[in-house]
C-alpha cells in the first residue's frame, strides 16, 4: 500500500475506484493496467530500488530542513547576472505563494485568463519602457537563452548572407558558453570582439551582441558598435540590466534592434539559478519575428477591451519543422512577480533603488581607490573589478569569513556586485577583506543623491527619457491598493484552486502545499547559482538524490536537471545525440524521424539541433505506421541520427509495437529519443530506458508536481543511457566538474545556470519522497482509471477517437467533435467556451487532431469532479442537439454566444431565444458556486490585425 500522502494526492478513494472500475468493466486496477500497458514493456521486479519508501509530510519537511541547513547563509556579491533582492511581502504572499497564481495554466483560453494576461501586459510595458523599444514578449526562460534567441532572430531578420555573429568579450561567461554551444549546431560562427576597447568588426556579420553594462561592470557607449553592426549588414542585440536602465540610456535610444536580459532582480529570488523571467524586446518591424509568447490587446464579442495571446501562428504545433524557435512556454509566474515589483515601486521607487545601488558602489570604489587599489573601469553602475595586491583567493576567503561571497575572476582580480539589499556595514566588511582598516568610522559614507550616482559614467549616457508613466505603475502604491489589485486579477482567472483543468498532454495535477513549502525558505531562495561548492552542499545533495531517483524511475543511467523547460530538455537530448554521432565520426547522421502526431516542439528542437526532419506517417489507430517507418529508415539508413517518439503516444494510447519501432532504429545505427510528456501514464509500470529509449526529457511540471504557474515555470530534465551521458549539458561555472553519477560532461550548457531552475526542484523532490515507488505507481493507475472512466461515460455522446487494442486509453482520451459539427453546426470552440459557463476550463482543443478535445483528468481529481465534468459535456451535447432540432437558431444560442458575463445577463434588452438562467446557470449547483468570466468571447483576428502589446490608455476601459 502507498503512504498517507499518496492517499491525499490521489483524489479517487477505494469506494470511488470500485465504482469506476465497474463502469469500465474491470475487477481491479491491476487487471486494468495489465490490459492497457503492453506486457512486453512491463517493469520486471527488482530486488532493490533507489527510491526510498514513502515519507510522511512531516518527515519530508524535516529532511528538507536538514538539506537546507547545509547551504551556507551568505551574502552574495558575485553578480554575473544574479542579485539578491527584496521581494515585497505583499507579492510573496499574494502571488508567489498563492495557488490562484501558481496553479493556473497557459492562457490558451483567454476569457478565463484575463488576470494574468493583464499582469503580462504590465510586464511587456515595463520592458518596452525601460529598453526604449516598441514591442516585448511575455518573457523568456532566462537571460542567456534569451541572448541565443536574439542571435537566431538576427539571423532570420538580417539580409546578410554572412554566418558570423560578433559577441562582446565582456559578455557574461555563461552566455558566451551557451552561444558557442547553440551556434555550433546550426552553423553559426561566433567571433569575439572587444567592442569597449575599440576593436572593430573585420567583415560582414548578420548580427552582434553587446552586454550593457558589461560583465566586468563597465558602462560604456555601445552606439558605435551598434552602428558598425548595421553597416556590416547585421542586427544589434543588447543585453541590458533593467535596474541600470532607470539611470542610463536605453538600448533603443542607442540604436539597438533587440534588447534581452533578465528581470530577476525585480523581486525574484536568486534561487540557485531560477526560475527567473528573461525578457526580449524589439524595434518596430521585428514584432512578427519574436519567439515565445506575446500578449496583445483585442476586444470581446460586444467590443469590450480584452487580452489574448497574439500572433499564435508562430506556435510550434502549427509551424513544426518550419518553426524559428522551439520556445513554447514562458516564465509567467516570475514575470508576474517582476511586473508587480514595478507596479509596487513605480518609476520613482525603481529609480531610488537604482540610485542607492549606484551610490553605494561609488562609495566602495572610492574607498578602495583611496588606498591605492586599481579598478578595471572607473565607469560602472553596480559592479566593480579590483586588482588585488596579492592572490585574489586571500581576499575571497577573508570576505567569506565575514559571510560575504565575492566573484573569483582570476588569480589577481576580484569582482564585487552590489544590490538593493547591500548595507553599509557589508561595504565595510568588503573593504576589510581587501586589507583596509576595520574601524567602525571607516564605513563608506553613502549619499543617496544623483550627485554621487554614476560619477564615472559620461553625462551623455545618463538617462533623460521617462518610463513607467502608465497609471498602473502609480495607482497601487499603498499595500491595501496593491493587495486588492492582485486579488482582483486573481479573481478574473480560472486555476486549479477553482476546479479541474482537464487539459490533455498537460497533466494539471495537484501541487500540494507541503511540496511547495521549501521554495520560500531563504536557505534555498537566497542562494547564488555560482556560489562556492562548500556553501551549497545541501543543494548539491538534493540535486544528486533527485537525479538518482529520476534515473531509477525511467531506466536511464544519468540525468541532468539543467534544462529549464521541456523544450530545452528536448534540445539537450538531441544535442547529446548529435555529440555522440560526431564523436563516432558519423557527422553525416543528421536525419531525425518524427511521427506526424508528435508535439510541435519535437520538430522545432530537431531543427535547432542541426537535424533535418523527416515525418513518419501514423495509421488509422493513431500508431506509428511501421511500414512507413521502415521505408523511411531504409531511405535514410546512412544519415539517420534519431527517431523522436512520445510514449504513450500523443493520441493517448499505449503502442504495442514500440519495441519493434526502437529496434528498427537501433539496427540502422540511429538513436531513440522518447518524449517524456506522457510519463504520467507510465511511471511505475514501464520505463523509457527499458523500451528502447536512449535519451528522454521529463516534464517536472507535469508528472512530478511542479505547478505550471500560469504558463511557466517548468523544468525539463534530460535523462540518458550511459553512452550518451557524457554529452548531456555541462556548464563552465558548475560547482562540480563531473556528473553526480560519475560521468564527465563533453556537452555544453542549455541554460544560464548549472542546475537550471534549481529553487523549484524541492517540489519534485518532496513529491517523490512522499509518494514512494508504490505511491507513484498508484498515481499512474489512478490517472489511467480516471481517463478511461471519462471515455466510457462520454463515448455514447462523443466518439473516442483512439483506443488501444483492448479498447482502453492511457491517461488521456480524445473526444471527436467533428461529427457534432457536421450534425449541429456547433464547433469545438463553441463547446470549449460553453464549458466556461458550466464552471470548467476546457480540455486541449484541436491537438493532435483538429476538431477534437483531448481530456486528461489526472489522478488528483475525485469522482464528484469527474462526474461534474461528464454531466457538463452531456448537457452541452443536448444543447447542440437542440440547435440541430431548430429549438434555438444556429446564430443565436447558448453555445455560440458563450461565455456569458454578468453584464450580458443583466442587460435590460435581453433578446435571446434562451433564458438568462440557461445562459449562466445551466446546472443548479452553479447558483452558489459560480465562476463569472470577466469578458465575452474574444475576437482573435481583431487583435492580430490591430497589434497592441502594451498597457492600453485608461480611456480604453471606459
Amino acid at each position: 500500500m502507498s503512504g498517507e500522502f499518496a492517499a491525499r494526492h490521489i483524489g479517487i478513494d477505494a469506494s470511488a475506484q470500485t465504482q469506476m472500475l465497474k463502469a469500465i468493466g474491470y475487477d481491479g486496477v491491476d487487471a486494468m493496467m495489465a490490459a492497457a500497458v503492453p506486457a512486453s514493456i512491463h517493469v520486471t521486479p527488482r530486488s532493490t530500488t533507489e527510491l526510498p519508501p514513502a515519507a510522511t509530510e512531516a518527515e519530508a519537511l524535516a529532511e528538507l530542513r536538514a538539506l537546507a541547513s547545509q547551504n551556507q547563509s551568505a551574502r552574495s556579491m558575485i553578480g554575473l547576472g544574479y542579485y539578491d533582492t527584496f521581494t515585497p511581502t505583499v507579492i510573496a504572499r499574494n502571488v508567489f505563494e498563492n495557488p490562484s497564481w501558481y496553479t493556473a495554466y497557459t492562457p490558451y483560453q483567454p476569457e478565463i485568463s484575463q488576470g494574468r494576461l493583464e499582469a503580462l501586459i504590465n510586464f511587456q510595458t515595463m520592458v518596452t519602457d525601460l529598453t526604449g523599444l516598441t514591442t516585448a514578449n511575455a518573457s523568456m526562460l532566462d537571460e542567456s537563452t534569451a541572448v541565443v534567441e536574439g542571435m537566431l532572430l538576427a539571423r532570420r531578420a538580417s539580409k546578410s548572407a554572412s554566418p558570423v555573429f560578433a559577441v562582446d568579450t565582456d559578455a557574461l561567461p555563461q552566455t558566451r558558453a551557451l552561444l558557442q554551444h547553440r551556434a555550433a549546431a546550426v552553423g553559426i560562427d561566433i567571433v569575439e570582439v572587444d567592442f569597449a576597447a575599440g576593436q572593430t568588426l573585420s567583415g560582414d556579420v548578420f548580427g552582434s551582441f553587446v552586454q550593457y553594462p558589461g560583465a566586468s561592470g563597465r558602462v560604456w557607449d555601445p552606439s558605435g558598435a551598434i552602428e558598425a553592426t548595421h553597416l556590416a549588414g547585421g542586427l544589434a542585440v543588447v543585453a541590458a540590466d533593467l535596474l541600470a536602465l532607470t539611470l542610463i540610456r536605453s538600448p533603443g535610444t542607442l540604436g539597438a534592434d533587440v534588447a534581452v536580459g533578465t528581470t530577476q532582480r525585480f523581486g525574484v529570488p536568486m534561487g540557485f539559478g531560477g526560475p527567473h523571467a528573461g525578457y526580449m524586446a524589439v524595434r518596430t518591424g521585428l514584432e512578427r519575428q519574436l519567439p515565445g509568447r506575446l500578449v496583445g490587446v483585442s476586444q470581446d464579442a460586444v467590443g469590450h477591451l480584452a487580452y489574448r495571446l497574439s500572433l499564435q501562428t508562430r506556435e510550434q504545433h502549427i509551424r513544426r519543422e518550419k518553426a524559428t524557435s522551439n520556445i513554447c512556454t514562458a516564465q509567467v509566474l516570475l514575470a508576474v512577480m517582476a511586473s508587480m515589483y514595478a507596479v509596487y515601486h513605480g518609476a520613482d521607487g525603481l529609480r531610488k533603488i537604482a540610485l542607492g545601488v549606484a551610490t553605494k558602489t561609488e562609495a566602495l570604489a572610492e574607498r578602495l581607490r583611496s588606498y591605492g587599489l586599481s579598478l578595471a573601469s572607473d565607469s560602472f553602475f553596480d559592479t566593480i573589478r579590483i586588482s588585488t595586491p596579492g592572490p585574489s583567493s586571500r581576499v575571497i576567503e577573508r570576505a567569506r569569513s565575514r559571510g560575504i561571497q565575492l566573484a573569483d575572476i582570476d588569480d589577481a582580480t576580484v569582482g564585487i556586485s552590489l544590490d538593493e539589499t547591500t548595507t553599509t556595514a557589508e561595504l565595510a566588511d568588503v573593504a576589510w577583506a581587501f586589507g583596509l582598516p576595520n574601524e567602525s568610522d571607516a564605513e563608506p559614507t553613502v549619499d543617496l543623491t544623483d550627485a554621487t550616482a554614476l560619477a564615472g559614467v559620461p553625462q551623455h549616457l545618463h538617462r533623460t527619457e521617462s518610463y513607467l508613466q502608465h497609471p498602473v505603475f502609480s495607482a497601487h502604491r499603498s499595500e491595501t491598493a496593491m493587495m486588492r489589485y492582485l486579488k482582483t486579477l486573481a479573481d478574473r482567472d480560472y486555476a486549479l484552486d477553482r476546479g479541474m483543468i482537464p487539459l490533455g498532454s498537460c497533466t494539471m495535477k495537484l501541487n500540494a502545499a507541503t511540496e511547495m513549502a521549501a521554495v520560500s525558505w531563504p536557505e534555498f531562495s537566497r542562494v547564488h547559482p555560482f556560489a562556492p561548492e562548500a556553501d551549497v552542499r545541501g543543494y548539491l545533495a538534493l540535486v544528486e538524490q533527485l537525479e538518482t531517483w529520476l534515473a531509477e524511475a525511467t531506466g536511464y543511467d544519468a540525468v541532468s536537471l539543467q534544462p529549464n523547460a521541456g523544450s530545452q530538455g528536448e534540445l539537450a537530448g538531441l544535442l547529446a545525440i548529435r555529440g555522440y554521432h560526431a564523436a563516432n565520426g558519423d557527422t553525416q547522421r543528421t536525419v531525425c524521424l518524427i511521427p506526424s502526431s508528435a508535439h510541435g516542439t519535437n520538430a522545432a528542437s530537431a531543427v535547432l539541433a542541426g537535424m533535418k526532419v523527416v515525418v513518419v506517417a501514423c495509421d488509422e489507430a493513431g500508431n506509428v505506421d511501421l511500414d512507413d517507418l521502415r521505408a523511411k529508415i531504409a531511405a535514410h539508413a546512412e544519415t539517420l541520427a534519431a527517431l523522436m517518439i512520445t510514449y504513450p503516444s500523443t493520441h493517448g494510447v499505449y503502442e504495442h509495437d514500440v519495441l519493434d519501432i526502437t529496434q528498427a532504429v537501433h539496427d540502422a545505427g540511429g538513436q531513440v529519443y522518447v518524449d517524456g510528456a506522457n510519463l504520467n501514464a507510465l511511471l511505475g509500470f514501464a520505463r523509457f530506458g527499458d523500451l528502447g529509449g536512449d535519451v528522454s526529457h521529463l516534464n517536472l511540471h507535469k508528472t512530478f508536481a511542479i505547478p505550471h504557474g500560469g504558463g511557466g515555470p517548468g523544468v525539463g530534465p534530460v535523462a540518458a543511457k550511459a553512452h550518451l551521458a557524457q554529452f548531456l549539458p555541462s556548464h563552465p561555472l558548475a560547482q562540480r566538474a563531473d556528473h553526480a553519477s560519475g560521468f564527465v560532461f563533453e556537452g555544453g550548457p542549455v541554460s544560464a545556470a548549472p542546475y537550471g531552475s534549481a529553487s523549484i526542484l524541492p517540489i519534485s523532490w518532496a513529491y517523490m519522497r512522499m509518494m514512494g515507488s508504490e505511491g507513484l505507481q498508484d498515481a499512474t493507475a489512478a490517472a489511467v482509471l480516471a481517463a478511461n472512466y471519462i471515455a466510457v461515460q462520454l463515448r455514447d455522446h462523443f466518439p473516442v477517437l483512439y483506443t488501444g487494442e483492448d479498447g482502453l486509453v492511457a491517461h488521456e482520451c480524445i473526444l471527436d467533435l467533428r461529427p457534432l459539427r457536421e450534425a449541429t453546426g456547433i464547433t469545438v470552440d463553441d463547446v470549449a467556451k460553453r464549458l466556461i459557463d458550466y464552471g470548467f476550463h476546457a480540455p486541449t482543443m484541436s491537438f493532435p487532431v483538429a476538431g477534437t478535445l483531448m481530456v486528461e483528468p489526472t489522478e488528483s481529481e475525485d469522482l464528484a469532479e469527474l462526474d461534474r465534468f461528464v454531466a457538463a459535456m452531456i448537457a452541452i451535447k443536448a444543447e447542440a442537439d437542440a440547435v440541430a432540432a431548430g429549438e434555438w437558431p444556429a446564430e443565436d444560442n447558448p453555445l455560440v454566444n458563450a461565455p456569458h458575463t454578468v453584464e450580458a445577463v443583466i442587460d435590460d434588452e435581453w433578446q435571446h431565444p434562451y433564458s438568462r438562467e440557461t445562459a449562466v446557470y445551466p446546472v443548479r449547483s452553479l447558483v452558489r458556486n459560480k465562476y463569472w468570466p470577466p469578458v465575452r468571447r474574444i475576437d482573435n483576428a481583431y487583435g492580430d490585425r490591430n497589434l497592441v502589446c502594451a498597457c492600453p490608455p485608461i480611456e480604453a476601459f471606459a
